[in-house]
């Protein structure tokens, strides 16, 4: 660990000491969120992004150390390894740098050059670089014999050989790299044949296409390598101007204007164009994916995030409706915890129409079971099962929400929401996820696979370990920021939680379960499997409202609780006077707390939770309405200006859900009256927004909106 330190802190820009301490709390078992919360000192009060940075390089560094390790036993079999090319793999740290030295020595399957070594070729090649023989025909003919049929199958497996050399050669593969990093250009055509398929309508503005491969953004990139995995496009990298490759490369090989020059500048020409320019490009293809999914798997993560930490209702009496014509609309009851206490269906559209009775039943419904919010799903039949809501006389005021429906089916089809409503059909199961994403989007979202919650693009086609990484992380993230509930949680939501993955998230619930609901944090260690290590870190992110210690409802760590009583004891009060008073609050001197192991972060921390313990840092829940007069694309007119709520982000904007099926696109060009480089400094998932229509294109269902102007 130690020799990788100083890389990491050059790198990113860190103090040494500060990447020793992270790296040694990761090592101990330490998890992100709680390095970031509890270790601030430790950290110099770095984010979650720093933290996760330094784990993410650090795990970079192993991994060419073992593949160094690999390289050394495969060089020393072949008994190649000098001390010079020892040191040079020890102190090389660049992987791309390192396959090229490995290269020469790299076992090969039979290639041309491999087949021409076995001719005895080889010192003919030798011959011909060194380019100082004058009589070559004569020293060709001394090779023409065993399997050599000829002087023209002697030079062409001599430059052969050439060609792998030149291949292989550091100076000349950088030299390659630097005119494709430059002048690189991405093309598609469309494959032959394929333009009059219907699935390759969507790609139809790659049929021709060229731009250079560094200003090409990552959607761009994306969509091209998904055209050319449907069999649509064809994809090459090659640099703009090949020439200039070729005369480089020989500016380096070939000397003088001898009949050895003329086969050595033979095969350099060669090498490139079979060799070095396949190999180039499929680096710069990869480099390029790469870049293109760390980019969407950001935006992913980001709309993730968003969505996660949207504003919760909280705990109120919910009733959740999946809409629907022809099956009707499931409706669901829900008390202020979640729990099913009714289920029916009623069906006031089309093809039933039982409108009075559908009326009749709901407003009985919202009396029996004292609803007091009503969530709507924002699938087919939503907006007429928003009117015909809204329309109805209640015996109180009701509030009224469209929640998006994205991942409920694979919801109610999943393990999870069989054990959690064994007795009850899909579509039961999708509406109480409609209903309970209404009170707690973070709660209900986590029991769904991230990549199905409908945020970001192209997740199938970018690297899906380093989604599901992301996502995971960013679930985590989320979770432990907002803390949750111990007594009520899903085990679902306490596997997020630091330090307790799914057999303690399981073991608490079934402690809970058997024992009732946990009165202090302390009661968490008599949880089977809780040790020391994961208390430390998980307590802080747990909540027990009304605790008989008041801390145990804060983000106050345990670790922390003695301070606190401190300062109490100071002020002649109690815990719970400290928290209930501004004024005694007001009197703390923080700096008269700091001690070796505890500094002003932590202090300033544990008073901003004094000041509002368990805040939720969500923002409050906002009822939105759509036009009333829009409910499909035909509807829509250029110059219309209607209410919309952001659906997805990418990073060439986001779109809008206008209250009809297609979501509208406000590119980033027109989301602000400003430059915008990056949309989500802008917008985020869920925000309400007023929009324009710039253009309507029925045929492919396309809308164009602007925010400009907007407010």
């Amino acid at each position: 660990m130690e020799q990788f330190i100083p890389m990491i802190a050059a790198a990113l820009k860190l103090p040494v000491h500060r990447v020793e301490n992270v790296l040694k709390l990761l090592q101990g078992g330490a998890t992100i969120p709680f390095i970031s919360r509890y270790r601030k000192e430790a950290t110099g009060a770095m984010d979650e992004v720093q933290i996760g940075e330094i784990s993410t390089r650090y795990d970079k560094f192993c991994e060419i150390a073992k593949r160094k390790e690999t390289i050394l036993s495969t060089i020393k079999e072949q008994d190649k390894l000098t001390t010079e090319l020892q040191h040079r793999i020890d102190g090389c740290w660049d992987a791309t740098e390192l396959e090229d030295i490995y290269l020469p020595f790299k076992p090969k399957r039979k290639t041309r050059a491999e087949v021409a070594r076995q001719k005895g070729l080889e010192p003919l090649a030798l011959l011909l670089m060194m380019q100082r023989e004058n009589n070559l025909p004569a020293r060709v003919a001394s090779f023409v014999k065993g399997d050599v049929k000829d002087e023209e199958d002697a030079l062409k497996g001599a430059r052969d050989i050439i060609a792998e050399q030149v291949n292989e050669d550091e100076r000349a593969r950088n030299l390659m790299r630097n005119q494709f990093s430059r002048q690189a250009m991405i093309s598609a055509k469309v494959v032959k044949g394929k333009d009059k398929e219907e699935t390759a309508l969507k790609y139809r503005d790659y049929f021709d296409f060229c731009e250079p491969l560094k200003k090409c953004s990552s959607h761009r990139l994306l969509a091209l390598r998904r055209g050319e995995a449907d069999g649509v496009l064809k994809i090459t990298i090659t640099p703009a101007d090949e020439e200039e490759c070729t005369d480089r490369l020989k500016r380096q090989f070939v000397r003088g204007n001898s009949a050895c020059s003329a086969q050595v500048e033979e095969a350099v020409e060669d090498a490139y164009k079979r060799l070095l320019k396949p190999a180039i490009e499929t680096e710069f293809s990869a480099l390029s994916k790469e870049k293109a999914d760390e980019e969407a798997i950001r935006v992913f993560a980001e709309n993730l995030r968003q969505l996660l930490l949207a504003a919760p209702l909280g705990q109120k009496r919910v009733m959740g409706i999946d809409p629907g014509f022809r099956t009707g609309c499931k409706v669901v009851c829900l008390d202020a915890q979640g729990t099913l206490l009714h289920n029916e269906a009623i069906y006031p559209h089309p093809p039933k129409s039982e409108y009075a009775l559908a009326s009749r039943k709901l407003t009985k419904l919202v009396e029996q079971y004292k609803i007091e919010a009503i969530a709507i799903g924002n699938g087919t039949a939503s907006r007429e099962t928003e009117q015909f809501v809204t329309a109805q006389r209640y015996d109180r005021e009701v509030q009224v929400f469209v929640v998006s429906e994205d991942g409920a089916s694979i919801y109610s089809a999943s393990k999870t929401a069989r054990e959690e409503f064994p007795d009850y059909d899909v579509t039961v199961r999708g509406a109480v996820s409609i209903g309970r994403r209404l009170m707690d989007p973070l709660a209900e979202l986590v029991k769904i696979d991230a990549k199905s919650i409908g945020v970001g693009q192209y997740q199938h086609d970018v690297d899906q370990n380093k989604l599901k990484e992301s996502l995971n992380q960013t679930v985590e993230s989320c979770v432990n920021l907002v803390g949750v509930n111990v007594n009520t949680a899903s085990k679902h939501l306490l596997t997020y939680i630091s330090g307790l993955g799914p057999t303690l998230a399981q073991n608490i619930v079934d402690y809970r379960t058997e024992n009732g609901p946990f009165h202090s944090r302390k009661e968490l260690l008599k949880v089977p499997r809780m040790g020391a290590k994961a208390f430390e870190q998980c307590a802080g992110f747990l909540r027990i409202p009304k605790a008989e210690n008041p801390l145990d409802n804060s983000a106050v760590h345990p670790e922390s609780y003695p301070i606190v009583e401190q300062m109490a004891k100071d002020l002649k009060c109690t815990v719970k006077d400290l928290i209930g008073n501004k004024e005694l609050r007001q009197q703390i001197q923080i700096e008269k707390y700091v001690t070796p192991t505890v500094g002003l972060p932590t202090l300033t921390d544990i008073m901003q939770e004094l000041d509002k313990p368990g805040r939720d840092p969500r923002q409050q829940i906002e009822v939105f309405q759509f036009d009333q007069n829009v409910r499909t694309i035909d509807d829509l007119q250029e110059g219309m200006e209607l209410p919309g709520i952001i659906t997805n982000i990418t990073n060439f904007g986001c779109f809008v859900d206008v209250g009809i099926k297609e979501n509208g696109l406000v590119h980033i060009s027109q989301l602000a009256d400003k430059f915008v480089s990056d949309p989500t400094t802008v917008v985020s998932i869920h925000q309400h927004v007023r929009v324009k229509v710039l253009s309507i294109d029925h045929e492919r269902k396309r809308i164009q909106l602007t925010m400009k102007g907007m407010k």
